[in-house]
């Protein structure tokens, strides 16, 4: 694919997770080469304003509206919506929603043991793509996901699930062409003219996030996002 590499799974200080501002990850998108990202804060879309501002002041770049929707039966990415679809539905209830509004709907990290829709799910559920490079899952997991994209012949993106702008590019999305608008973008998503793309998490990397995890579940009570 020749079009530009996106990070299509990036977490602001939105999310009660996170740490990483705008504007921070603006400066890991320029350092790593990429030429845009979705903002895709847990069940929030107050962001997205200030991500309006930010690609006003950036037009070379690409900026993808989005959220991370907590379902019943586990996370979905959903991109391209202005409004916050229902948190904690069905997965295929939410899907629908999502395709009633205009937008794409995406399994986040499915086969991950924590907060994934499980392989049964993710074999049948109705979405545009699976993300099959998920920076904070281990090789093997990710592998799993994209076996199960290819057997369903869908298409598979990439993101890093950032949550500091340290992790931000990890893995990204690579788009068959050019879009010039969102509108374009969330069109090759739907016919699947996309790839992931990037790097799964190391051993020593899991690690760290694992201890960081634990201190942020803590600091919130350990209520599930």
């Amino acid at each position: 694919m020749s079009g530009p590499r996106i990070d299509l799974h990036v977490h602001s200080v939105v999310s009660r997770d996170s740490r990483a501002t705008l504007e921070g990850i603006m400066d890991a998108i320029v350092t790593s080469g990429l030429q845009g990202f979705a903002l895709t804060d847990h069940n929030s879309i107050d962001g997205h304003r200030d991500l309006r501002r930010l690609s006003e002041r950036f037009p070379r770049h690409l900026f993808l509206p989005g959220v991370e929707v907590s379902t019943r039966e586990g996370h979905l990415l959903v991109y391209g919506v202005d409004q916050l679809p229902p948190v904690h539905n069905p997965l295929d209830e939410t899907i629908e929603w999502v395709e009633a509004h205009g937008g794409v709907s995406v399994l986040a990290h499915p086969l991950r043991w924590a907060h994934g829709v499980g392989a049964a799910i993710a074999r049948r559920a109705r979405v545009s793509a699976i993300e099959s490079v998920n920076g904070h899952n281990p090789e093997l997991i990710n592998a799993r996901a994209e076996l199960i994209a290819a057997k369903r012949g869908l298409a598979t993106t990439g993101g890093s699930d950032a949550h500091d702008s340290l992790g931000v590019g990890r893995a990204f999305t690579e788009f068959r062409e050019e879009p010039n608008s969102v509108e374009e973008m969330l069109q090759q998503l739907r016919r699947g003219q996309v790839r992931a793309s990037g790097r799964s998490l190391s051993g020593v990397d899991r690690v760290r996030l694992g201890l960081r995890t634990g201190w942020l579940r803590a600091a919130r009570g350990f209520r599930p996002i």
